[in-house]
């Protein structure tokens, strides 16, 4: 008997543009997928909006530049600032998904939870200067039944009874050297890629290459999972190629349309009872300028001026190392080991916060653009002649939110709709580069200790962990929305990404959308039943 794959396109319902009881969703990634999917399962009308194409697993295609012209959100943006992406990579300030799905079908998998403390950064760093920390409005009491019920939507290895992934080379060569620094907290997981079928995914056949699109449907997407359950219940609307450029509002001052630009590049307005954002911590707050009004002069929900601000994308650097004997990083899962003993706070390294180590596996293609930009030379040609003999590694984590690292629109340059485009501006913090440094000399240690022959520090690369421009706070004045992602301006405008976040954590970003998108859902659906919304 045949099967179906979850991701192939589906019926989906259609709701009238005129229909003003719906709840429309713009963004279908890791935070307006699960909110589509959780609404519709409560019998709530969703109209979702996706910006690119209704791509399946068997669109995707198996080579890392076409899979990335494919997918990639490549709308012009532009950069400034002293980080290296504005010198590398100027129009490419993140590394993120124009598809339905979103940014879920390119991620690494990753599913640790954020820590206690880094709930209450303000209160347990103290200030740091040049730092806008707050505390978030929940703590991680308040969001841990919901990150229970994301690792079991997503099939979290480790977690609830999930057997772990099994371990390929380039975590063994991790393991080997964490265990000879003395780490005591490294395994194949907490990765929401099967290691044995679940939820109507397969297991993971080890296959190496499913960063971008896993054509084996292993690994947890909305694409493969929220979005198709979603359709199946009959209340789901799904419109890809449906670009949002405003939300409009009453004179009350409560949203009740979205225009957006369909994939005939005809203008349609639809009507809202509720509107969620959810267009990752870029392309939110640019939606939210764009849709400026004479009640809103800097911008929707925005009375606090914040929106844009604190611009987050973890500290992050790779290690890669080379052996004497063959590693072939590439075999197996891309992204599947972790080493956690540096995720603590303890300033006695010379920084707050913490960061994890995780393994990663470059193609020689994407090695040879994003391992050292713009070199050449006997060093760098040493690195890819050693592909084969190569271990290696991403140190992640958290940054230090910052007011002038921000979001802005950019008015002279536009893009293929005549707006203006998002411009990213951001400067490591003294802190980062310290984390960063610290990342790199003990990745260097860790593959030393087991005989590495050499190794090389790459620097970040374009951003796939985008966050802050649309903070919770616990007071209007400090941030976007509240512990719900409601706006604090807007009663029925929602945010529903990354851009909720307060401070970034250690973590790796998607759990947390997840779990608090979920939360989100079961707090709107109360709102609405009691007619509050």
């Amino acid at each position: 008997m045949t099967t179906t794959p979850q991701d192939q396109q589906q019926p989906s319902a259609r709701i009238a543009l005129d229909d003003d009881s719906a709840v429309v969703v713009i963004g279908s990634g890791a935070g307006g997928g699960t909110l589509a999917h959780e609404l519709t399962e409560k019998g709530i009308k969703v109209v979702l909006l996706e910006a690119g194409p209704h791509l399946t697993s068997e669109d995707w295609v198996n080579d890392e530049w076409e899979a990335f012209h494919q997918m990639a959100w490549l709308d012009p943006r532009t950069t400034t600032g002293s980080w290296r992406i504005a010198r590398d990579f100027p129009n490419l300030p993140a590394w993120l998904v124009k598809a339905v799905g979103g940014t879920t079908t390119h991620w690494s998998g990753a599913t640790p939870r954020f820590k206690a403390h880094e709930f209450r950064t303000r209160s347990v760093y103290g200030r740091v200067d040049g730092a806008n920390l707050l505390d978030w409005p929940i703590t991680l009491e308040d969001l841990a039944p919901y990150y229970d019920r994301a690792e079991r939507k997503i099939g979290s290895t480790h977690r609830h009874g999930r057997p772990p992934l099994p371990a390929n080379n380039n975590y063994k060569v991790l393991a080997a050297g964490a265990q000879k620094l003395g780490y005591r907290h490294y395994a194949t997981g907490p990765y929401g890629t099967n290691a044995e079928p679940y939820d109507g995914r397969p297991a993971s056949i080890q296959d190496g290459f499913n960063f971008q699109g896993d054509k084996n449907r292993s690994k947890w997407s909305t694409l493969v999972s929220e979005i198709p359950k979603a359709l199946r219940t009959g209340h789901l609307d799904l419109r890809p190629q449906c670009h949002a450029v405003q939300i409009t509002h009453t004179e009350k001052g409560l949203v009740d349309s979205v225009v957006y630009v369909d994939g005939d590049g005809q203008v349609q307005r639809q009507r809202a009872r509720l509107v969620a954002v959810a267009c990752n911590a870029i392309e939110t707050p640019r939606l939210l300028m764009l849709s400026a009004s004479p009640l809103f002069p800097d911008g929707l929900a925005n009375s606090s001026g914040q929106l844009g601000r604190n611009y987050m994308r973890h500290t992050t650097g790779s290690v890669y190392a080379q052996f004497d004997r063959p590693v072939r990083m590439y075999r197996g899962e891309t992204m599947a080991g972790i080493v956690a003993d540096e995720s603590r706070h303890d300033v006695d390294r010379g920084f707050a916060g913490g960061y994890y180590m995780e393994t990663i596996s470059l193609g020689p293609a994407f090695l040879a653009s994003f391992g050292d930009p713009g070199a050449w030379g006997p060093d760098f040609t040493a690195l890819l002649d050693g592909y084969e003999h190569t271990a290696g590694m991403w140190v992640v984590g958290e940054d230090m939110p910052q007011e002038t690292n921000r979001v802005t629109l950019n008015t002279t340059v536009t893009d293929h709709l005549g707006l203006p485009v998002p411009n990213v501006h951001f400067d490591d913090h003294p802190n980062d580069v310290a984390m960063r440094n610290h990342g790199y000399q003990q990745g260097s240690l860790l593959y030393e200790s087991v005989g590495a022959v050499s190794t090389h520090r790459t620097p970040p690369y374009p951003a796939t962990h985008n966050m802050g421009t649309a903070r919770m706070s616990e007071r209007p004045e400090d941030g976007v929305t509240n512990a719900f992602g409601q706006t604090h301006d807007v009663p029925n405008l929602f945010v529903s990404d990354g851009s909720l976040f307060t401070t970034g954590a250690a973590a790796n970003p998607t759990l947390t959308i997840v779990a608090l998108a979920t939360r989100q859902a079961d707090y709107i659906a109360e709102q609405l039943a009691g007619r509050h919304l």
